[in-house]
This record gives structure tokens, C-alpha cells and sequence, in this order.
């Protein structure tokens, strides 16, 4: 379910973890997909923001799925769907 919603909200899409929190300190982030098959460290700082500004996120199995589902060629932990 969650690939489909990032395949159909390409053009309102922030790819990786990096990106996807200065997104979110930005303001202009509804919702979060991150890659369970990622080193957690990759995403703690990231796990704690999403908790801390109380924006939902959800966990999908695939980083080369998320990527695919993206667009792009590589795979991706993280992926912010704006507002």
C-alpha cells in the first residue's frame, strides 16, 4: 500500500533520509515512508523527529522497492510525502 501511495504522489516527493529532515524542520511534511531494511542508525535521528513533531510515518519492507516506487534507480531509507 505504501509504494503505491509514493508512486502516485511523485511530484510531492523528498527522497532520502538527509533531505526528508530538512523537509520536516521546514514544515511542509505530511507524512514519512521509511525502509526497514536499513541500518537503524541510518534513521534514528530521523525516527526521533517524526515522533517529536508527531507526524505519521510508516515502515515498508524494501529500500530498493522505495527507490523503484520513487523513481529512481538506487534504493532509498527515506521518503517524505508533503503537504
Amino acid at each position: 500500500m505504501s509504494y503505491e501511495k509514493v508512486t502516485q504522489a511523485k511530484d510531492q516527493l523528498v527522497v532520502g533520509t538527509k533531505q526528508t529532515i530538512k523537509a520536516i524542520k521546514s514544515g511542509h511534511v505530511g507524512e514519512v515512508i521509511i525502509a526497514a531494511d536499513v541500518d537503524p542508525f541510518m534513521v534514528e535521528k530521523l525516527l526521533q523527529l517524526v515522533e517529536k513533531m508527531d507526524i505519521p510515518y510508516t515502515t515498508v519492507d524494501s529500500k530498493i522497492k522505495l527507490g523503484k516506487a520513487c523513481g529512481i534507480e538506487v534504493g532509498t531509507a527515506a521518503v517524505a510525502i508533503k503537504q
